[in-house]
């Protein structure tokens, strides 16, 4: 990962739909591109791409299967490149009618003595095959004859590279249109599109990246404001949000003072998880309030924590916060792992503070009793981490739609960040009088991580990140509230990434996750060029 210019990072952080990226297209087209350039530009690009993921001499014979639009036009100029670096190529172009650009790069094909199947069968002799069939708005579902031959294409092993997007997934919601092509390798276009963020996508795409053909920055800009609307967290950009620089003159209480509540007789681990996880964030001082039961316990996995013992229930869980404890000692507040649903006397006196909170587990369970619409009387920000389980009990009536769209109505019934939690994690903000509404999503992340336990050190790290913003005065500053808790969703699942690496593909649990923190940020940070806060300030304001 290097460092990134402003353009580059903004192509690989902007998220489109089928709309706006027509919209982008035109602008460009208006401006005098012409459209036949830009398809050579970015056939090349996706030709020599192909060539480094599948070189002529393992994969000698190539099938290209050719739809009757633009999409099909771009695949027809591959088909010619890589006929033209030594490849044997087949082309597959099952439709009568075509677009002019895409007739006329089938004649010079033809012209070049490439050879046309006549039926899809004619291809499963190849040992690479492009899906070239349709690209993005597509918004029919597929049937007949065409479906058929995706249907038989799924049956195949060879690898399979499609161009932009799997043809026949939606390209906003990334859900197959009755059927669609089961990709190996997505090659997608210009600039991310809706549906290959999203969850749905996830069985069709293969492995996914950005071929970027140099879209300015204007036509972007005009379609989707600045910053877009919808992002993906990009690794350099977060490298530069998190606190790897401290000043000199700095000392404990000025890099942070976090509080964590949680923890139970039955759920003893699970506030240890998230100690474990607000430890490596590197904030100053970190308190956790626990039932006088597990204090012993606490203290000898976490000594250099202040653990404050509470009253407890008869069955062991937090009955009261002590008398004398005053919240607004603390630069944030996390409440939920391991607490149990018996009582929610905690909850309502940390929902009375002024501290931005972070609610997790039982917490949000107890939320969910309360009621969301509590959140609205809140001073400070409020950040919900559910699971989809967890979602449905908060937001019955948004329980049926998508992710992403459930996520960024919920941010704004509640008025709190959603981080809605999955392998494509959605970071959801509301808009209100100092908050813009935004949406981030995780691509990067690993099934490792569908463990017990990596929910608690996702609370604990983000509670950490957001102290210590918190006492360096960004209290009043919703950006900087934000980087930490993108940050630490990020940061959360390169962990998990790394300790997979290292381990097995079993999955991750939830203690070796949290020690794989340091390690995978050291890794990163030695593969990265880091991006400066300050050189980003345009970007993000």
């Amino acid at each position: 990962m290097n460092a990134l210019s402003s353009r580059a990072l903004q192509v690989q952080a902007a998220v489109v739909s089928a709309q706006q990226m027509r919209e982008i297209e035109s602008c460009m087209f208006e401006n005098g591109m012409p459209v036949a350039a830009l398809m050579e530009k970015v056939g090349g690009l996706i030709a020599r791409r192909i060539q480094a993921l599948y070189c002529c001499d393992s994969f000698p014979q190539v099938g290209v299967l050719v739809g009757p639009g633009h999409n099909g036009a771009d695949a027809l100029v591959v088909a010619r490149e890589l006929w033209f670096q030594g490849y044997g190529v087949r082309i597959y172009h099952p439709f009568e009618r075509s677009k002019p650009l895409t007739i006329a790069h089938a004649q010079f094909a033809r012209s070049l003595s490439i050879p046309f199947c006549k039926s899809v069968g004619d291809l499963q002799a190849c040992n690479l095959l492009i899906d070239g069939l349709f690209g993005f708005g597509l918004e029919r579902p597929l049937e007949g004859a065409i479906a058929e031959i995706i249907g038989t294409l799924n049956t195949w092993s060879q690898p399979m590279v499609s161009i932009d997007l799997p043809s026949g997934l939606h390209t906003d919601t990334g859900e197959p249109l009755g059927i669609a092509v089961r990709a190996t390798h997505t090659l997608c276009l210009g600039l991310w599109k809706l549906g290959l963020v999203q969850e749905a996508a996830l069985p069709w795409m293969g492995q996914a990246e950005l071929i970027d053909f140099d879209i300015p920055e204007p036509p972007i800009e005009f379609v989707l404001g600045h910053p877009a609307p919808i992002q993906r967290l990009v690794g350099a950009q977060v490298l530069g949000w998190l606190p790897l620089q401290r000043n000199p003159t700095t000392h404990k209480y000025k890099q942070g003072h976090g509080l964590l509540i949680g923890g139970s007789r039955k759920y003893a681990g699970s506030i240890i998880l998230a100690g474990l996880g607000a430890r490596a964030s590197g904030l100053g001082m970190l308190s956790i309030a626990v039932p006088a039961s597990l204090k012993p316990w606490v203290v000898a996995q976490l000594p250099d924590a202040v653990v404050i013992d509470c009253v407890e229930t008869p069955s062991g869980a937090i009955a009261e916060l002590p008398n004398n404890l005053d919240l607004e000692r603390f630069d944030t507040i996390a409440y939920g792992p391991g607490v149990t649903t018996e009582c929610a006397t905690v909850l309502e006196a940390v929902l009375d503070s002024d501290r931005p909170l972070v609610l997790d587990a039982d917490g949000l369970n107890l939320l969910a009793e309360l009621g969301t619409d509590r959140l609205r009387s809140r001073k400070a920000l409020t950040i919900l981490t559910p699971h989809a389980g967890e979602f449905r009990r908060l937001f019955p009536d948004l329980a049926t739609l998508p992710p992403l769209t459930a996520a960024q109505q919920a941010a704004q019934d509640s008025g709190a960040v959603i981080v809605y939690k999955g392998a494509r994690t959605i970071i959801a903000s509301p808009q209100s009088q100092n908050w813009i509404n935004r949406t981030w999503i995780n691509t990067e992340s690993t099934p490792a991580l569908a463990r017990g336990g990596s929910g608690d050190v996702l609370t604990g790290l983000v509670a950490g990140l957001l102290a210590g913003r918190f006492a360096q005065g960004s209290s009043l500053q919703p950006q900087a509230l934000l980087e930490a808790i993108l940050s630490g969703v990020w940061w959360h699942a390169q962990a998990g990434i790394w300790a997979a690496q290292q381990q097995t593909v079993l999955g991750v649990n939830a203690a070796t996750l949290a020690e794989s923190l340091l390690p995978a940020l050291r890794s990163q940070l030695n593969r990265s060029s880091i991006v400066s806060p300050a050189s980003l300030e345009h970007d993000l304001h």
